[in-house]
């Protein structure tokens, strides 16, 4: 259901329009294709959380198969990506597993998405680029 309710970006302009017109709210891209498992996983917990952080965040969807302008630039293979903006800038944030341009796994609780998209929509308000996550998934996966 998620992935049909949120907003698509259906070209490479919507999404470059998409993150430059949003001036005070950060601006939630997930990237991947729309027929992934996870990615559908990940657009009910988007779908449930988007109501919730409307006053400070927008949330798209891209479907890299179909937009492949991306892909290259911010290094997008895995199935299912989300990536945050804010004022036509890349926001990363540390998650402890070393990548910290995006988000590339799925969450399984909406409060966990919540306390990310707040806590980097407050370090953007504070002109920071870089902020820590509120959780550490360096132990997420355990081998």
């Amino acid at each position: 259901m998620g992935s049909i309710v949120l907003p698509h970006l259906s070209s490479g302009w919507h999404v470059d329009q998409a993150i430059m017109s949003e001036e005070d709210r950060l601006v939630v891209i997930r990237f991947g294709r729309d027929g992934e498992t996870e990615c559908i996983a990940m657009d009910e917990i988007l779908y449930k959380v988007a109501e919730k952080v409307k006053n400070f965040a927008v949330i798209y969807l891209c479907d890299n198969s179909q937009i492949s302008d991306f892909n290259k630039m911010y290094e997008l293979y895995d199935n299912m990506t989300i990536m945050f903006f804010f004022r036509n800038k890349h926001m990363m944030c540390d998650f402890g597993t070393g990548n910290n341009n995006k988000l590339n796994w799925v969450l399984e609780d909406k409060q966990e998405l919540i306390d990310i998209i707040e806590t980097i929509y407050r370090g953007a308000k504070k002109g920071r680029g870089l902020v820590v996550s509120p959780k550490d998934y360096s132990t997420r996966h355990r081998y």
